[in-house]
């Protein structure tokens, strides 16, 4: 895998702009997405807050945050998913297309979500601390990052090296390494007699990378948990990483 920071944006970019992405995936609904935010939402004593859901994919996260009374602003890179996510637009509820590592001029936060594993996944080790700074300046005093993340270390314990999967009659061709840094799931798949490849590279941060990099970024860790009911985050067994820290 080469280095080259247009390369790795080009993977992103060009997957979770496709329908297929959304296919695999359809498994995430919004009924998790509202068992999830509302947990979250009881848990941080939310009401009217103004927050960022960052890279929010087509909005099931952003749309529930609203439904709850909270003003909400959704970005994404992905044109597509922006597109897709409008549709729900209200005074109260925005989507527009944003690269992460950005700060959105102009606009400020009480609360920041970045969900279902939308971090690390730049070659350029300095990017990731880019958007941990950008959102160290959204943030309001004393504001709040939520960061949801894939449990690494529970997945490379058990890493699935071949699988197929079966959405909408397309036969998935999954296969997963681990060369050290990235877990890399490599997606072939047949659709309308088209071969299709893809690739998703996700930096395999553990518990405590977070820790030194939130600390590096003036971020303090308040709360961890293991999974969307919001139970203890256990390294071994736990579904999800899930973190609460405060701007300091």
């Amino acid at each position: 895998m080469e280095s080259n920071p247009n390369q790795k944006k080009a993977w992103f970019s060009s997957w979770f702009d496709t329908k297929y992405y959304h296919i695999l995936y359809k498994n995430r609904d919004e009924s998790e997405a509202e068992l999830f935010i509302s947990n979250l939402y009881k848990h941080l004593k939310l009401s009217n807050e103004q927050v960022l859901d960052l890279a929010c994919g087509k909005g099931r996260h952003s749309v529930t945050l609203n439904k709850l009374g909270l003003n909400v602003l959704g970005v994404d890179l992905s044109a597509q998913s922006i597109a897709c996510a409008s549709q729900y637009q209200s005074e109260s509820l925005n989507f527009q297309e944003h690269d992460m590592r950005e700060v959105i001029e102009n606009k400020t936060f009480d609360v920041v979500f970045n969900l279902f594993t939308s971090f690390g996944y730049f070659d350029n080790e300095e990017d990731n601390f880019t958007v941990l700074r950008a959102i160290y300046e959204m943030l309001n005093p004393n504001g709040i990052l939520v960061i949801d993340f894939m449990n690494a270390t529970r997945i490379l314990a058990n890493l699935v090296k071949e699988e197929t999967k079966t959405e909408d009659s397309i036969d998935f061709q999954l296969s997963r390494i681990f060369d050290g840094r990235f877990i890399k799931k490599n997606i072939s798949f047949i659709d309308q007699g088209e071969n299709y490849n893809f690739q998703e590279c996700v930096r395999g941060f553990t518990f405590e990378d977070f820790h030194s990099m939130l600390t590096q970024t003036n971020f303090k860790i308040e709360s961890v948990f293991g999974d969307f009911q919001l139970s203890p985050f256990n390294a071994e067994t736990s579904d999800r990483l899930i973190l609460i820290a405060r701007k300091l």
